[in-house]
């Protein structure tokens, strides 16, 4: 049993669950206002730094965990692909592209900001937004997109 189940952490999927992933071949766009746009594979995320935030995950409807938080800051991504300065949102869309949430961009450069993949050590399974998630906990869970496969990076929201 992973962490998060022991924890009795709810699943939720606004857009439906999307069943079994295939992380060896998942792909991250990064696009947008960013003078060197790129579209990173599984093992490229995972050759990028990689850190850890011990914080919580906050939802609306009232649960909360707290853990290690392990993946790659979103700050680090937004260096790599030359964010442009008039970029004032990050908007991240899960697999399938059904759902979608922006944050501001000082948020997104935040140093608990994520690109998650890790919980307490283990890998984020769908259940909970593998293989990787946005993890934003100054914010309110529902802005931490799940299975991200797309950031776009927007002067508006």
């Amino acid at each position: 049993m992973s962490r998060l189940k022991a924890l009795r952490t709810p699943v939720f999927w606004v857009e439906g669950h999307p069943g079994t992933l295939d992380r060896e071949g998942w792909k991250v766009e990064v696009k947008g206002l960013c003078s060197a746009p790129k579209t990173y594979s599984w093992h490229q995320l995972l050759e990028l730094p990689q850190t850890v935030a011990d914080a919580r995950l906050t939802s609306v409807t009232r649960f909360s965990v707290r853990g290690l938080w392990g993946g790659v800051k979103l700050a680090d991504i937004l260096a790599d692909v030359k964010v442009r300065p008039e970029a004032r949102f990050v908007r991240f869309w899960s697999v399938k592209r059904v759902y979608d949430t922006s944050i501001p961009i000082r948020t997104a450069l935040r140093d608990r900001t994520l690109l998650a993949h890790q919980f307490d050590g283990e890998p984020l399974e769908e259940d909970y937004g593998g293989p990787v998630r946005a993890f934003v906990p100054s914010l309110w869970g529902y802005k931490s997109a799940k299975s991200v496969v797309r950031i776009e990076l927007m002067d508006r929201y």
